[in-house]
């Protein structure tokens, strides 16, 4: 017996030992094809979040936040004196007829409240509301309609027209829903959105779409950037929000294309990175705090990047420095071409107002700028726009040596010093002196550019001219310099304003 348990006992480790190197294989095979398995599912294109089966769970958690506003304002009384009732014998049958026609026109020229409506959305339990500045702008009275029908009275916390938002505030009894900031700039193209608010005046309606195109100008404000939506919006849906689908603000809708007053797909909000701190800085101080660097710019087209050697037409030209700024304070010029502001690539110039206005008061920052080929960086501390903009300055023009009329041949251009004559015919103000613009050849490269008599010349390629010999003589070292194009700082108006023009082929 034991010698035949020894002898089952010597088969079956025969046999595993047989079969040992066939289960091993088939391991090997197994984990090889799971790997090859998920790299062919790793290596798939990631796609964006699909269409889903409805919104009714997400509308019904952000209804209850969302408000209408109504805005009521005191009309003017008809101007103008009513007409006199004629007279008329008493007891004619003219009489009563006369009298009710003359009744009815003093009742329409009395004064009537006009009334509008918007929409906004609760940011605080305790009754903080968003909404457009144009929506409660001259308002006498500001109703908030909560989702259950509550009227309440509501007062202006502050309002700022650059970018188009307002904050009331209204006092509940209980705390309110409210909703929270998403973070507009992961936003993409295609993106599902939802639109709430008070389109004509129904009340909370709801709208879906997607983005439909960021980082529009619609030349509303200075700091333009807004998300283009295809969700129907309406006239009273202007400040309302448009969510993304994890219920979050990423913009406020402000603004319509259309030519018949109704949706037809083109919409545009406020994005949320861009309104957060306006409202922050309108609940904390009643108006807002924006960073100012004190100069006006210009886009630096493909002409202008030539005459100043730039390799491509990027970043923000600076054409006038205002005197006492931080700008001038930190040595920038007009002519520099601001490439960086604060670690910021600056790509085109409309880039540059919103970079420094979100940039706080009093913070030191690195401006990278190209000046005549070189690349240098200065360090500004940022003023306050807000401030800046209570006192005007205009630099006084500096007192030149007046010399005889000159021409500039390669650029179509006749040029003097100012005289008596010239101020009277160009309306030039006394303290203006230098070269002026007598006049202008017809299809010439200075006509093509927009050049035009009155025009008094500053600078020619980045350095001062003060006589008509002067522009002349840099005229001619740029053709020497084998250019295409020279760069001219004119004054218009009062305004500067920088030119580049090809230079005429002899």
């Amino acid at each position: 017996m034991r010698r035949l348990q020894q002898v089952r006992a010597g088969i079956r480790a025969s046999a595993r030992a047989d079969v040992a190197p066939y289960a091993s294989l088939w391991t090997l095979v197994y984990v090889t094809a799971l790997l090859v398995l998920v790299s062919a599912v790793l290596s798939l294109p990631v796609r964006a979040r699909g269409a889903p089966d409805g919104f009714a769970d997400l509308v019904e958690d952000l209804l209850p936040a969302v408000v209408n506003i109504q805005v009521t304002q005191k009309a003017q009384a008809s101007s103008g004196q009513a007409p006199a009732m004629p007279q008329v014998p008493p007891g004619s049958p003219f009489e009563e007829f006369f009298k009710d026609f003359f009744e009815r026109q003093q009742e329409g020229r009395r004064a009537r409240p006009v009334t509008s409506v918007g929409s906004g959305f609760i940011i605080d339990a305790d009754g903080l509301v968003v909404t457009n500045n144009h929506v409660v702008d001259g308002a006498d009275e500001i109703t908030v309609i909560l989702n259950d029908g509550t009227r309440l009275d509501a007062e202006l916390v502050g309002a700022d027209k650059k970018v188009d938002i307002a904050v009331v505030r209204i006092k509940p009894d209980h705390k309110l829903p409210s909703v929270g900031w998403g973070d507009s700039d992961t936003g993409r193209v295609g993106d599902w959105v939802v639109a709430i608010g008070n389109p004509l005046g129904l009340g909370g309606t709801v709208t879906a779409g997607i983005i439909s195109a960021r980082g529009r100008d619609i030349r509303a404000g200075p700091y333009d950037d807004f998300i283009q939506t295809d969700a129907p919006i309406n006239k009273g849906n202007s400040g309302g929000p448009l969510f993304n689908l994890d219920g979050k603000v990423i913009g406020i809708n402000t603004a319509i294309f259309s030519q018949s007053g109704g949706s037809i797909g083109i919409g545009f909000s406020v994005p949320a990175n861009l309104a957060k701190p306006v409202v922050d800085q309108l609940i904390e101080f009643g108006h807002t705090k924006r960073g100012w660097l004190g100069v006006r710019i210009q886009t630096v087209t493909d002409e202008i990047a030539e005459g100043l050697g730039l390799a491509d037409a990027t970043g923000a030209l600076v054409a006038g420095v205002t005197e006492g700024g931080p700008a001038e304070a930190a040595k920038i010029e007009a002519g520099d071409v601001i490439l960086s502001f604060d670690d910021k690539p600056v790509d085109e110039m409309r880039q540059l107002p919103r970079i420094v206005a979100e940039t706080p008061v009093g913070k030191e920052v690195d401006v990278n700028v190209w000046r005549k080929g070189e690349k240098m960086t200065f360090k500004v501390t940022l003023g306050e726009l807000e401030k800046a903009e209570e006192v005007a300055s205009l630099t006084p023009g500096k007192a030149e040596t007046p010399t005889k009329e000159r021409e500039v041949t390669s650029l179509g251009l006749k040029l003097s010093a100012v005289t008596a004559e010239l101020r009277e015919r160009f309306q030039l103000g006394d303290d203006v002196n230098g070269v002026v613009v007598t006049e202008v050849e017809t299809d010439s490269v200075a006509d093509e550019k927009g050049i035009r008599a009155g025009d008094m010349i500053v600078e020619v390629s980045q350095e001062e001219v003060k006589t008509p010999s002067e522009v002349v003589d840099k005229v001619q070292q740029v053709e020497e310099s084998n250019r295409k194009s020279v760069l001219l700082l004119l004054r218009r108006a009062g305004d500067l304003l920088f030119v580049a023009v090809r230079l005429q082929q002899s």
